[in-house]
């Protein structure tokens, strides 16, 4: 796959990165089979890698800013969104072993998807040809494309991401609650939490209410990216 800037020493490594566990269901396969040639391992590692790198990249790339800068901007650029464009750009809705079940009417691959296959395939650079190839294979990919990402995400709908990462995995909705009201009639500042059931996932503040919820729930991301639940939503 000369696409991918990676010449693989195995090419069984990264046939397995594109190995859906729904096809192999769809040819009868056992849970343990599915467990070893579908590509779900190689996407747990190809996870871990890629927030490792991307947090060196930020690092390196961005002396002077704080933590929580660079938290919001590794969300921003592990994000399923972002892996599904990059997906895309390699060509692998064509090349993924998926079931038909799998695919939308018009024919498209649902972004979770091809976000995981191109985690596996990190993954699978990783184990074919060491951390080196794998760093410099999304080096590349962040120096080109991390402006735009970045700049869409300093306008991200926080509300909206966090809602879509909750309800995706969850099936779930959070809610916000104003903790507390401050300051003078013409200077309020609100507390906000963004709660999911008697969980509190974030906090924020601002000059209204909106603003204070659109702060909690990029709080509520940063934190999920830090326990690693953001995909990677990041990914968000």
């Amino acid at each position: 796959m000369t696409a991918l800037g990676v010449v693989f020493r195995d090419p069984d490594l990264l046939r397995l990165s594109l190995v859906h566990r729904s096809w192999l269901n769809d040819l009868g396969a056992d849970a343990a089979a599915t467990v070893v040639a579908s590509n779900e391992r190689l996407e747990f590692l190809g996870d871990a890698l890629l927030g490792l790198i991307t947090a060196d990249w930020l690092y390196r790339r961005f002396p002077d800013l704080p933590e929580g800068n660079l938290t919001s901007y590794r969300v921003a650029l592990v994000r399923t969104e972002t892996l599904a464009e990059w997906a895309i750009g390699f060509g692998l809705p064509d090349l993924i072993y998926l079931a038909r079940g799998e695919v939308g009417s018009g024919g498209e691959v649902r972004p979770r998807i091809l976000a995981g296959a191109f985690e596996a395939i990190l993954g699978a650079i990783y184990l074919d040809r060491g951390i080196r190839v794998a760093r410099q294979f999304i080096y590349a990919l962040l120096d080109a494309d991390s402006d735009r990402v970045i700049d869409d995400s300093e306008t991200m709908n926080y509300k909206g991401r966090l809602q879509e990462l909750i309800q995706d995995r969850e099936r779930l909705t959070p809610g916000y609650q104003t903790v507390s009201v401050s300051g003078p009639d013409h200077a309020h500042t609100f507390v906000v939490e963004a709660v999911l059931g008697d969980r509190i996932l974030g906090a924020g503040s601002g000059s209204n209410k909106r603003a204070a919820e659109q702060d909690a729930a990029r709080d509520a991301l940063e934190r999920l990216s830090l326990e690693g639940i953001v995909e990677t939503d990041g990914r968000p």
